[in-house]
């Protein structure tokens, strides 16, 4: 059950890339080019799959 829970908080990253995606379109540091690369590199959720597949525990 803690592993299917885990799994699900997975995919609400689809939610924080609109967020972030929001904040990057604010920002004047980075040229367009640099904020198209961050807003690809938002857009795959590595980090999260593999620290649950990989036994992470969150709680």
């Amino acid at each position: 059950m803690k592993k299917l829970l885990e799994i699900l908080v997975c995919f609400i990253h689809p939610l924080a890339v609109v967020l972030a995606w929001i904040n990057l379109l604010g920002r004047d540091d980075l040229s367009g080019f640099r904020k198209l690369v961050w807003a690809v590199f938002m857009i795959v959720p590595i980090v999260p799959f593999i620290y649950v597949l990989t036994g992470g525990d969150l709680w």
